[in-house]
């Protein structure tokens, strides 16, 4: 709705000035042009936002399951989480948020006909707070996924679709506009910032642009008295890079530079910044092996700065445990540079076998 008010207000100032021009006997074309553009820009998004709705609708399924018992019963059957997931692969490959299926049990996928499949396995990273779930099905409308986020405008007109609140609620739509970009937010890679309406259920649920394509899968939100619309989404090439690994081997082999690091002051609380990390640990035999030491400072891999634990996450995507990277480092004032054997990352995935409902 902010986007529509935005289109709103141009369109007023737009009028007032051909309005203005008119009175003094000089109507000027490229107000008028302007106008026009704007009005049609409307239509256009008033059109198309219900026909991504239609598109992407049968993609989204809506999951829901036992929750860990808190309270001591024995036996509550009222005692339900759910969430969202999209249609990853037609032969019943669901991708949702880990924290949506992490301890949930009988996990159940509502399809937008109304059809039910009981979970037969389920397949958790918790650390990119991505999950896949197999159903046995086939013939699903897998999601068109768009190759990557970074393509996205800040201000575009994008659709959230899900299970707010009430599982009764599935494929519920909410519209907003793309907020920001690469953002990092209490997470291990960067995000899409949307202030979409995205509510508890909504998890795991698409972020679609007008073109149809899932650009990110909504995780969380800013959620305090005095904060309003500020949603977030896993960019799509992050999903893609995590499910791939998932599909392939059970697990994300995640690359690691087997180094424990502290960023600068200014990186932690969110200033610009080109301050580079400080080794505070050495974990792996492999940095060790070429003398990486406490207190080392970290400036770039492979020649490109890193400035955040989330830069080097980012960077390592491209890379598998056992290839090898070339670190910029400063180590008692002297600038080196090592070429370091990547370990593999000790954060695995959760795979487990899920059997029917309880």
């Amino acid at each position: 709705m902010k986007n529509i008010h935005w289109q709103q207000r141009s369109a007023a100032v737009l009028l007032g000035t051909v309005i203005l021009a008119g009175s003094c006997g000089v109507v000027m074309d490229t107000d008028i042009a302007a106008a026009a553009a704007s009005k049609n820009k409307s239509t256009y998004e008033q059109n198309a936002v219900p026909q991504v709705i239609s598109l992407m609708s049968p993609s989204v399924v809506g999951i829901i399951g036992k929750a860990a018992s808190g309270g001591g019963e024995v036996d509550d059957r009222y005692n339900l989480a759910h969430g969202t997931g999209v249609i990853w692969k037609s032969d019943g490959w669901i991708v949702t948020n880990a924290h949506v299926v992490d301890g949930l049990t009988g996990i159940t996928i509502v399809t937008s006909d109304g059809k039910s499949y009981k979970a037969k396995g389920v397949y958790s990273d918790p650390m990119s707070d991505i999950a896949l779930v197999k159903i046995n099905a086939k013939s699903l409308k897998p999601a068109k996924f768009a190759a990557t986020a970074q393509n996205a405008l800040v201000g575009e007109t994008v659709v959230a679709i899900g299970t707010p609140i009430s599982f009764s609620l599935r494929n519920s739509a909410s519209v907003g506009v793309v907020s920001g970009l690469n953002r990092s937010v209490d997470g291990s890679y960067r995000l899409i910032q949307t202030d979409t309406a995205i509510n508890p259920g909504n998890s795991g649920g698409p972020l679609v642009n007008l073109k149809g394509e899932v650009i990110g899968i909504n995780s969380k939100k800013f959620a305090a008295v005095g904060i309003e619309n500020m949603g977030f989404s896993i960019p799509a090439e992050t999903v893609s890079y995590v499910t791939d690994h998932l599909l392939k081997y059970g697990e994300v082999r995640r690359a690691a530079l087997g180094l424990e690091l502290e960023e600068s002051w200014s990186a932690i609380v969110g200033l610009p910044s080109d301050d580079p990390l400080t080794v505070t640990k050495v974990l792996s035999a492999e940095a060790r092996k070429i003398g990486i030491q406490e207190d080392d400072v970290l400036y770039a891999i492979n020649g490109k700065r890193v400035y955040s634990v989330v830069d080097i996450n980012e960077r390592l995507k491209s890379f598998m445990p056992g290839q090898h990277v070339q670190l910029l480092m400063q180590r008692d004032g002297d600038i080196v540079n090592l070429k370091l054997t990547l370990s593999q990352d000790g954060s695995q995935a959760v795979s487990s076998s899920v059997g029917e409902a309880e």
